[in-house]
């Protein structure tokens, strides 16, 4: 699935419906209950896409989409740009799960993060053309392509570059909030702006400071511009957790969170007698008619969430065409999991593929069933409260780095003050579990990344690929 990243052209306050789709005739449209005036119209699942934009002569010289200028030191489209800037602002670490040599397209470039940033060093971008501030808009504007050697190349990727930064804030930090070094852990724990996987990054012990900040309360200037996750050394002590009270905004926000989710149980028939055997257009049609029921929740969830009111129509319906996939996987893997791993389950234990189906499956399809086999067991293992899901599926939604929208920079705060909140719920109510918050974050790009290749899945292969998911956690969580 295609993400992109757009910096913000405009306001986000609440907009007209225009731009929806009317939703398909199989199902009935959910209830009208949003919070206000502005109602979002229902979308059709299966027209769900943001339009290319047109073809020009300059392409970007890392993804190779269109470019629209010179973006610090080379020719680049807006993407690259936002992804170059985000990247060394916040000093993000990737890791690469291959061998670092990823495609970079404008169809694959959000796969891969750390060969994205590495591509944007070798074409010649100029991190120091970056605002200190991280305002928008550059500096040295005339200085064109820079060369630097591989040896300063690794060391940006790996962020022994941004360790001498973290440094000197530890030991100069604001004696009013807390510092880098008074609970530093090391963690592959991802960046609150766009939940990207991190090889060495860690929690700061000030985040409460930070998330004062996005609640809308003042802090001292130079907090604005300090990471949200700093590069640091592994030395770094980890201390026992301390007992601390839930700050009643942040349990205020997740009950209304909670509140926005329909956790009844599915209304899909599920049921098939005994004996009875389940063709593959049988079970095609229900996994579609559950996707439905699904895609519509998810629809009636987004007039019902406490920010509804700050964010215009059109960008919800970006949100909602780029994440609605990640969103329904999320569910299916939490909240309904016991229907899904159960009563759905049972179903396709009554369908046999032919010798033709197995041989015809694809490898991605393979990679596609160990890694949801993998995250269901994660999920099952970390037993997901409502809470934290509601939070997850916030924080997921919120996606900054999507093409079309209009208020990035309002998205990205609103994802960092549930990111903040939900690590709050977290180190309050799980105290003995101090890398919870982490491991559940981690999910989140996992999730993006299996919604992803799913698409490229065949749809006459999904009857086999649930019905090995599905056999195989069932069976393996039997026998626990």
């Amino acid at each position: 699935m295609e993400r992109d990243e757009r910096p913000p052209s405009g306001g986000g306050g609440g907009g007209g419906s225009a731009g929806f789709l009317e939703p398909p005739a199989a199902l009935p449209p959910p209830p009208r209950n949003g919070f206000c005036q502005d109602e979002l119209p229902e979308l059709d699942p299966g027209t769900i896409s943001v339009p290319d934009d047109r073809a020009e002569q300059r392409t970007c010289l890392i993804c190779g989409d269109r470019a629209t200028g010179l973006h610090y030191g080379i020719i680049s489209c807006e993407g690259c740009k936002g992804f170059f800037k985000r990247s060394i602002c916040n000093k993000r670490v990737y890791r690469c799960s291959r061998d670092k040599n990823c495609v970079m397209s404008r169809k694959q470039r959000n796969r891969c993060q750390y060969c994205r940033l590495l591509k944007c060093l070798q074409m010649g971008m100029n991190r120091k053309a970056i605002r200190e501030d991280g305002m928008p808009g550059g500096r040295n504007k005339s200085i064109g392509p820079v060369q630097i050697s591989e040896e300063e190349i690794e060391r940006i990727m790996s962020g022994q570059e941004f360790e001498e930064e973290a440094n000197h804030w530890s030991n100069h930090g604001d004696s009013d909030h807390s510092s880098p070094g008074n609970r530093a852990s090391e963690s592959n724990q991802p960046s609150p702006g766009s939940t990207l996987s991190s090889s060495r990054s860690v929690e700061l012990n000030g985040f409460m400071a930070f998330r004062e900040q996005y609640m809308g309360m003042s802090v001292p200037p130079h907090y604005q511009y300090i990471p949200h996750l700093l590069s640091y050394s592994a030395h770094s002590p980890l201390l026992p957790p301390q007992a601390r009270s839930l700050d009643p905004q942040s349990y205020s926000l997740i009950h209304q969170l909670v509140s926005a989710e329909d956790l009844e149980p599915l209304g899909t028939p599920m049921l098939i007698e005994d004996g009875y055997a389940v063709t593959q257009a049988e079970l095609f049609a229900l996994l579609c008619r559950l996707a439905d029921e699904l895609l519509f929740r998810q629809i009636a969830w987004i007039k019902k969430l406490p920010f509804f009111c700050e964010l215009s129509i059109k960008d919800y319906t970006c949100l909602l065409s780029s994440t609605w996939q990640e969103l329904i996987l999320l569910s299916s893997l939490t909240v309904y999991s016991k229907q899904i791993f159960g009563e759905l389950a049972d179903v396709t234990a009554k369908y046999s593929p032919s010798d033709e189906e197995l041989h015809r499956f694809s490898d991605e399809g393979m990679e596609v069933i160990e890694r949801l086999i993998y995250l269901y067991h994660k999920f099952h293992q970390l037993k997901v409260s409502n809470e934290e899901y509601a939070c997850m599926k916030a924080i997921n939604f919120l996606n900054q780095d999507i093409r079309g929208l209009t208020s990035a920079s309002q998205l990205e705060q609103l994802n960092k003050r549930y990111w903040y909140i939900c690590q709050d719920f977290t180190e309050y109510k799980y105290t003995h579990q101090p890398n919870r918050f982490p491991d559940l974050m981690m999910c989140l790009p996992e999730i993006r990344y299996i919604a992803g290749k799913m698409v490229n899945v065949p749809l006459e292969q999904l009857p086999l690929l649930f019905k090995v998911v599905l056999h195989s956690c069932k069976t393996s969580v039997g026998k626990e």
